[in-house]
């Protein structure tokens, strides 16, 4: 009985001490869902700016019939260059496998690169039957994600010294989770080519002031540097959003943790006292039992 006794009050201690352990993991994905949240909040202002000048770019081009078309074509022969978005740590339920299977019709549709975000997305990748060209580590914090996406924008846009059709058209696609009111969903972002339709909402949207601005520069260069720069925001959104889609994930995982471990913990404490009272009433009965013992020898 003292051996099942001291079984149990270790395995309630183990879970009262894992207990503790999931309740900081689950401070730590609310506080880091907040400022992921916090970071997409504060880009759109700045997006909304790049748009803007996009727009009067996109307008000038139209005028000087710049070869920007092209960049809205879809050939058939097309090359894909797609950025897979998942996380480097586990307990974040089924946020790998989700977006994975979202991507993988897609990327086994046609010729492509893929990389990935995270070494969980990239092993679903390759268990898919897809081989990565490279992976990325998720960034920690805010402050590490415009390292990420340089590095992101310099290896997709290095030219492959092995490609055969080096004039072949390429397009990029991202892959990533995005938050939801009831958690994320899985999403798909093509940056290039750019949509045509968005480029001619962008070209015939009003321009807040009374008089619309010019470019005074060279359009063609004017209007890459500010795809530039969309390319630049749509990377961080993409990348912040599924860093907070991860953390929602990780944090919904704690949660069921925190309630199975509560039940656990329930269930043990009442087999402990269930055990420990068993235990006093058979002292008690022993001790009954030789009471009477000896009030039967002293009588005789």
């Amino acid at each position: 009985m003292a051996t099942t006794l001291t079984a149990l009050r270790r395995q309630i201690d183990s879970a009262g001490d894992l207990k503790s352990v999931v309740r900081t993991m689950k401070a730590s994905a609310a506080s880091a869902i907040g400022q992921y949240e916090r970071s997409v909040a504060a880009l759109a202002d700045y997006s909304h700016t790049v748009e803007q000048g996009l727009g009067v770019c996109l307008r000038s081009a139209e005028r000087m019939s710049s070869p920007t078309t092209r960049l809205s074509s879809r050939p058939d022969n097309i090359l894909l260059r797609a950025v897979v978005f998942g996380s480097d740590q586990g307990l974040v339920g089924r946020f790998n496998e989700v977006v994975v299977e979202h991507s993988v019709t897609a990327l086994t549709q046609t010729t492509s690169k893929v990389w990935t975000v995270g070494e969980r997305a990239h092993a679903r990748l390759i268990d898919a039957g897809i081989q990565p060209e490279g992976r990325f580590e998720v960034p920690g914090s805010v402050e590490l994600i415009t390292r990420l996406v340089g590095e992101i924008l310099t290896k997709i846009q290095t030219p492959d010294a092995n490609a055969k059709n080096e004039t072949q058209p390429t397009a990029l696609i991202l892959f990533y989770n995005r938050p939801t009111a009831v958690g994320y969903a899985p999403v798909s972002q093509q940056l290039l080519p750019l949509d045509a339709n968005w480029q001619h909402e962008l070209a015939s949207r009003p321009w807040p002031g009374a008089q619309r601005p010019e470019v005074l520069d060279t359009s063609v260069q004017t209007l890459r540097a500010f795809i530039r720069e969309h390319l630049f925001v749509s990377l961080f959104r993409a990348c912040a959003e599924s860093l907070a889609s991860e953390n929602a994930s990780r944090l919904a995982a704690m949660q069921r943790a925190d309630r199975n471990i509560g039940e656990l913990l329930a269930a043990l404490h009442a087999h402990f006292h269930r055990l420990r009272q068993t235990g006093i009433d058979e002292e008690l009965f022993d001790v009954v039992s030789g009471f009477d013992a000896l009030s039967s020898s002293d009588t005789t």
